[in-house]
């Protein structure tokens, strides 16, 4: 179960960064140009800055070169010379401070300057109503009858991407797994149904249909209700027309997970009579299927339906959520008091003995 908390200052996006960054090369090829217009001479032996290759000490070594060719020209522009001095003092520590930044984000999309471990996340109490972000780590908690068995913060706002890791480790502190887990649809991808199964763990997690599917059931048009023929690799449409297989491609999830996608095409749509509500497109169906997600979500379901999976879907919320509510509300911890990722795993870790202790004792 996963809860962000907020932990720093908000102060720094990737995107602002990048703009900076882009803005270098496109000004220094303009010096370049401007210097090669009027100093082609003693510029014509020297090769221009690869940008592919762009670092401090490259700048530095190209407004030199520029600075020289341009020293003995009595008509250079004044804004030129202004511009060179910018950027000779400038530049390079900008860039040099771009590549430190680029080294704390580690892949993300923005940090905190008071506590550069953190990421931006929305969070779910909300006051202005206006969807601001706050720099916060995403905590996630393993209970059992409301003691808190294991914690994990992370510095991605998608719960997702951090079940992996949280059992690695739950392992590693129990040297053992366990035999079943319950989460919500949020855990609920391709890639942790997979790491699950491979660890023989039971998984008792909702996909981001199921609610809706128990409720309304299954879309009569939709790719989930294709009959697939396994054996001979090809999909039914909803009048019993065959969709060719006609291809593979891979989709890389945010977490780098490689999903197989393969794809389907009906044979002919011209003239069906339910051409209007199967799709709208052009030409015939074509469809897109990852039939690994699908194994696992017919899996799951079967689970979540026996009447076990029925009971630990009722009990989950019951075990789970009152450890979040004792932390918030009857503790009032809605923000850490240390910077840092190691000294807040330091903190949350103090909370939840205190947690389970109090538990023990009552």
């Amino acid at each position: 179960m996963g809860w962000s908390v907020y932990a720093g200052t908000p102060d720094l996006f990737k995107t602002e960064h990048l703009v900076i960054f882009s803005r270098i090369p496109t000004q220094l090829d303009e010096l370049w140009g401007y210097a090669q217009s009027i100093a082609a001479e003693e510029l014509k032996d020297t090769a221009p800055l690869e940008y592919s290759e762009i670092n401090p000490e490259k700048v530095k070594e190209t407004i030199s070169k520029i600075n020289a060719a341009l020293d003995d020209k009595e008509d250079v522009d004044k804004k030129v010379k202004q511009k060179l001095n910018y950027a000779k003092k400038h530049w390079p520590e900008s860039l040099a401070r771009y590549d430190e930044q680029e080294k704390l984000l580690a892949g993300r999309n923005s940090m905190s300057k008071t506590d550069p471990d953190a990421t931006f996340m929305r969070m779910k109490e909300d006051h202005m109503l206006n969807g601001q972000l706050k720099p916060a780590y995403n905590l996630q908690i393993s209970t059992q009858e409301q003691f808190i068995l294991n914690y994990t913060l992370h510095q991605t706002s998608t719960d997702y991407q951090t079940l992996s890791s949280h059992i690695e480790q739950y392992q590693a502190l129990y040297k053992d797994l366990p035999k079943a887990i319950v989460a919500d649809a949020g855990y609920g991808s391709d890639e942790n149904y997979g790491v699950l199964a491979r660890k023989g763990i039971e998984a008792y997690i909702k996909y981001n249909t199921f609610d809706k599917e128990q409720k309304d059931g299954i879309k009569a048009f939709s790719n989930d209700s294709l009959h697939y023929n396994e054996a001979e690799n090809y999909l039914v449409c909803p009048i019993g027309q065959w969709m060719a297989h006609i291809g593979n491609g891979q989709r890389v999830t945010s977490s780098g997970f490689v999903q197989l996608i393969s794809r389907y095409r009906a044979q002919n749509c011209e003239g069906c009579p339910m051409r209007g509500v199967c799709h709208t497109t052009q030409g015939n169906r074509v469809v897109e299927i990852n039939h690994s997600l699908r194994q696992h979500k017919q899996a799951a379901k079967e689970r979540l339906n026996t009447e076990q999976g029925i009971n630990l879907r009722k009990r989950r919320p019951a075990d789970v959520e009152p450890v979040f509510a004792q932390l918030k509300h009857n503790h009032g911890f809605r923000r850490f008091l240390l910077k840092g990722m190691s000294k807040a795993e330091v903190e949350i870790g103090l909370l939840s003995i205190a947690h389970n202790l109090r538990k023990w004792k009552t």
